[in-house]
């Protein structure tokens, strides 16, 4: 278990300590779910084994530590890998005992990985589905914890909506300071710079990116990526609202911290399944 340790003032009377972990990726099936996605199964287990352990050894060593530390446990999604009965099933089972608040990922919505192109009409063939096994509301919702107002935002496709941005609205008005959850991480230039000029990749994986920095992505990724205008505004009104005081998340594999344009930090914890886990003391 790789446990990453990160203090982030936000002005609280009291420290307020939580766990936040992301991309765990299980990914299993059977009979129930046919034999194409027992392939896939198999094939992804593969991919996301590490060090000899797989995706469900490292949540296992995850799971005893956040049971032994007491500690509520705040996750950014990708917990399972795709949509099947067992997948699902083990995610119910898994996080029930938890003191849990969840932010979906992508991966939870999705059929076969890669199979089509994945926007929000896409992820609502599955919804309702994905949406039984969990406990929380999977588009938005909201738990306060320590005095802070922990809210949850679905972004896995890339977008933000009109009803999430009343809803947010709606959270403000409680008066107190909000950390926002999603899968996603929210554009910065130097999150841009990692993604594309460190680690190579041919996109940033990243909400809001302005339309000009997507020019060389190919037509897949620049329509899934582009924002539209209902993002970018739920984005202006984040980085206007002072009682926002920081954005989690995951998505992106790698542990990064990064400042938004509103000044307060975005924090980026890497994929459970190569063992990462981040204690947060909130002070």
């Amino acid at each position: 278990m790789r446990l990453i340790k990160t203090v982030l003032p936000i002005g609280l009377e009291r420290p307020f300590r939580f766990l936040h972990a992301s991309d765990h990726h299980i990914a299993q099936a059977d009979e129930r779910d046919g034999e194409r996605k027992m392939l896939l199964a198999a094939a992804r287990s593969k991919a996301f084994c590490v060090e000899g352990k797989t995706a469900e050894e490292h949540w296992q060593e995850h799971k005893a530590y956040i049971l032994s530390s007491g500690l509520p446990l705040l996750h950014t999604g990708d917990f399972c890998d795709f949509v099947s009965c067992m997948n699902l099933e083990y995610a119910q089972e898994q996080l029930a005992d938890l003191d849990l608040f969840f932010a979906a990922g992508n991966h939870e919505f999705s059929l076969y990985v890669g199979e089509a192109f994945e926007d929000e009409a896409y992820k609502m063939q599955n919804f309702a589905q994905v949406q039984r096994y969990f406990k929380q509301h999977l588009l938005f919702d909201s738990c306060i914890m320590g005095n802070v107002n922990f809210v949850s935002v679905d972004n896995g496709y890339y977008r933000f909506n009109e009803g999430q941005l009343f809803c947010l609205k709606e959270e403000v008005k409680k008066g107190l300071p909000i950390i926002l959850c999603m899968h996603n991480p929210l554009h910065t230039d130097e999150l841009y710079q990692k993604m594309r000029r460190e680690r190579k990749n041919a996109c940033a994986y990243l909400t809001g990116t302005p339309e000009e920095m997507l020019r060389d992505y190919d037509d897949y990724r620049y329509r899934q990526q582009k924002p539209d205008e209902e993002t970018l505004r739920f984005m202006d009104y984040v980085y206007g609202e002072k009682l926002i005081k920081a954005v989690l998340c995951g998505h992106l594999h790698e542990n990064y911290e990064t400042v938004l344009p509103s000044g307060i930090m975005q924090i980026v914890t890497g994929s459970g399944y190569q063992g990462y886990i981040r204690e947060i003391e909130l002070r």
